[in-house]
């Protein structure tokens, strides 16, 4: 038997049910989303959460997705899923947690002590390292971006490459290896032992069926891949940026992008005009290095110093 929070699944079982993780204002009871899914075979246990920033909510309709679909007659292991992590942020539809004002994606790997954040990010992260393997579903918020997949660990970590080929696997087409920011799940785990992606899965706030579809793909590629199906998976190269430049406004105005997620960028090609409201040019902004057009903001007037797009560097193919 396999429980997490009020799930509770026998082999070859699913369950639903809720993750304690405190009380809101009124003193209701605050429960996350769970499902376990309880393959009728042993095997790993792959981890599986989505929506620790509040606003980024392709990962949710993975998840809607893909549990429906899993039949625990078919699966050999268990699959634990966080359908929603950022609680109090998702009702709001905000991307931090308005109780305590943080970036859930910092807190890990938490305090059952601490603040609101802190608190769900511990829950979380038990969950989380109860686990062979974790998927932690993002996406890019309020700016565009490709379909990618994020290695946070760090390249000298010791599970650096068990990562890195989770990422493969996951097949976004694009992976960025960086170490990431303390407090991030994809941070965390693996110095408990687990490899742990961070897919990003496009981005602007919404709800992005393209990228969802790329999010249920890159789930049962690892299923498949680690032995939780029976059907076998064939790692496809994917195009890796170790670096990011990132380039902000000279001046304000209105943004006109010369180039498309995804473009290749040779160092001097012109990346962004900004022109005043009547279409006069008062800038040109060109990239300082090589790589790829990876990340822009969603809309088009800008300020004086503010961000407008990042290109992913030091590019090969893993």
């Amino acid at each position: 038997m396999v429980t997490l929070g009020t799930a509770t699944a026998q082999p070859g079982e699913t369950d639903t049910g809720r993750l304690a993780v405190g009380e809101t204002r009124d003193g209701s009871e605050v429960g996350l989303p769970v499902a376990v899914v309880n393959g009728a075979d042993d095997g790993e246990t792959l981890y599986l959460q989505a929506a620790s920033d509040g606003d980024e909510l392709n990962g949710v309709g993975v998840v809607q997705r893909v549990v429906p679909r899993l039949d625990p007659a078919e699966i050999s292991g268990t699959i634990l899923v966080v359908g929603i992590v950022n609680y109090h942020a998702f009702q709001v539809a905000e991307h931090r947690n308005p109780i305590d004002d943080t970036k859930m994606n910092r807190a890990y790997p938490g305090n059952d002590e601490g603040t609101s954040s802190e608190r769900i990010a511990a829950a979380t992260f038990d969950a989380a390292t109860r686990a062979d393997l974790v998927v932690d579903l993002h996406q890019g918020s309020t700016s565009q971006m490709i379909d990618e997949c994020r290695v946070r660990c760090g390249a000298r970590h010791r599970l650096h490459d068990e990562c890195l080929e989770l990422a493969k696997v996951f097949g976004c087409g694009y992976i960025l290896d960086q170490k990431g920011p303390d407090g991030q799940l994809a941070r965390a785990a693996p110095d408990e032992g687990v490899p742990t992606i961070d897919p990003e899965l496009g981005g602007c706030v919404g709800w992005d069926e393209q990228s969802i579809q790329r999010g249920v793909e890159g789930v049962y590629n690892v299923l498949r891949y680690y032995g939780f199906l029976a059907e076998s998976h064939s790692v496809e190269a994917q195009t890796r940026a170790r670096g990011f430049d990132q380039y902000g406004s000279p001046a304000g105005g209105l943004v006109d992008f010369q180039k498309q997620l995804g473009d290749r960028v040779t160092r001097g090609d012109t990346l962004y005009t900004i022109t005043d409201v009547f279409g006069q040019q008062k800038d040109v902004v060109t990239a300082r290095s090589s790589g790829i057009f990876w990340r822009a903001r969603r809309l088009p007037q800008v300020a004086t110093g503010e961000y407008v797009c990042s290109v992913g560097t030091d590019i090969d193919s893993v």
